[in-house]
Formats: C-alpha cells, structure tokens, sequence
C-alpha cells in the first residue's frame, strides 16, 4: 500500500512538472495565431476564434530577423570554434602537465565560476570599450570564448578518462605535446566536445544582456534582441512578440531533437570514466 502510495505521488508529481513547463508553450502558440482584437478578449488558454498566420510574417519582416539570424550564425560559429579550441588547450595543460601552482590555477578556475557575471560588468565593459570592440561583432564573441570555465570543466572530466598510456605511445614515436593533442587527444574529445557544443550554442542563441549591452546597433541586432523591439512604452505586442518566440524556437527544438543522444552520452561519458 505504501508503494503504490509512493508511486502515486512521484507520478503525479511528474506530470504537474511537466504541466507547469508546457502551459506557458501552449500559451505562447494560441497567443501567435491570434489577432489583436482576439488576443484583447479571450483568455490565454483559449483556442484562437479568428486564426492568421500574418503575426509570423511581421514578427519576421519587423524585427528584420534575417538579420538577426546572419549576426547570431557568425557569433554563434566563432564563438563555439574559439571555445572548444580554447577549452580544450587548456583542460590538456591541467589534467596532463604538472606545474607550479597548478592547484592555485584550477582553484581560480572554480573561484571565477562563483563570481556573478553582473558584478564585474563595469570593468568588463570599460576593457571592451578601450579596446574597440564596443558595437561591433567581437565584443560577444570575445567575452562568450573568454568566460567559458563550465566547458574547461567538462572537458578536464572527460579527459581524465583517457588512459596516459596513449601519450606516452605517442611520445616514444617521435611525437611532441601538440602532436599528442591534435592527433591523440582531440578525436577523443569528440562526446565531450559535441555536449560542449550543443550547450554552449543553446546559451549563446538564447543570449540577450550581452548583445542587447554590447551591440545596440539595429544591423548587429540579434535575434533575442530583435524580439525585443516588439516591446515600447505604448504596451507590448504579445501576439507578434509569441509568433517571434516561436520562430526562434524552431531552430533550437531541431537541432536539439538530432542531437541530444549526444549531450547525455558526453554528460554520462564524462562523469563515469
């Protein structure tokens, strides 16, 4: 009787878990098929009485999203190749050299993860300033390659799975520390490397302080910027703001639904060997 009561009450709770994530999602999908007037008087789970499309088109043309899209594709791609390059390197140097102060470089490491973001903006946004990059492309993508500490961590945990054995093989054939690392190493990074990917490219995509701070610029607009414009002092357009919500949404569901055998194969991967 206790199990069933147990296991009553760890599925009930499931599903309202699973409700209170999805009703905001079906909330935002009514609200983008419904007109102004529908969306004024009805209520937000109600079905649309006069269904358009025309929301999609103008959350589209509007907010110039194609835009948006072409400046979140180049951050997006640089930004992703400087991270793995990067995070990589330097999970190699921590977990295979050994160096002074090496616990003092890995305890920054975890220190620089406990400091909020918000807190070091003013010196951050000082640094960008004087060095030009303000309302330009390299400023986000100089702070996305150079603040990623969670990807050198995943990296570091999933190359401690890999035997030492194999850089020593290397090493009696002739080869140096970057012939280890290209050749060796880096192919079997390769779930570390694509959990990394699909992380970080779901959290540059969905970034809006640093672009909206950094690029105010109506051509280097982003498309979590971008959406933004459908807000003002006169109220919020919700039914073309939810039709641009989806729009942006579309490509992040794809390409998670290919990929994420990926994420928990590099997550479990990491975390067990």
């Amino acid at each position: 009787m206790k199990m069933r009561i147990a296991t009553t009450a760890k599925y009930s709770t499931l599903v309202l878990a699973c409700l209170a994530t999805l009703v905001p999602l079906v909330v935002m999908v009514l609200t983008a098929f419904k007109t102004k007037k529908d969306f004024a008087t009805s209520g937000p789970l109600d079905l649309p009485t006069s269904f358009t499309t025309a929301n999609f088109v103008e959350a589209f043309t509007r907010a110039d999203m194609a835009t948006a899209f072409v400046n979140t594709t180049i951050i997006l791609l640089v930004s992703i190749t400087g991270t793995i390059v990067i995070g990589t390197m330097a999970a190699y140097a921590i977990d295979r050299f050994d160096f002074r102060f090496k616990k003092v470089v890995v305890g920054l490491f975890l220190l620089a993860t406990l400091v909020p973001g918000v807190t070091t903006q003013v010196a951050t946004f000082q640094v960008v300033n004087s060095l030009g990059l303000y309302n330009t492309r390299l400023a986000p993508i100089a702070l996305f390659m150079g603040t990623d500490i969670v990807s050198i961590y995943i990296f570091v945990q999933f190359m401690r799975s890999i035997p030492i054995s194999l850089d020593e093989a290397a090493t009696l054939d002739g080869a140096n520390h970057f012939t280890i690392y290209r050749r060796v190493i880096f192919p079997l990074l390769k779930p570390a490397i694509a959990t990394v990917v699909i992380i970080k490219g779901v959290a540059i995509y969905n970034e809006f302080y640093i672009p909206f701070l950094y690029m105010p610029s109506r051509q280097l607009g982003v498309i979590s910027t971008s959406l933004f414009r459908f807000k003002g002092p006169l109220g919020t357009q919700w039914e073309v703001l939810s039709a641009g919500a989806i729009i942006v949404i579309i490509p992040t569901l794809l390409v998670f639904l290919a990929l994420q055998r990926y994420i928990y194969n590099g997550l479990s991967a990491g975390a067990t060997k």
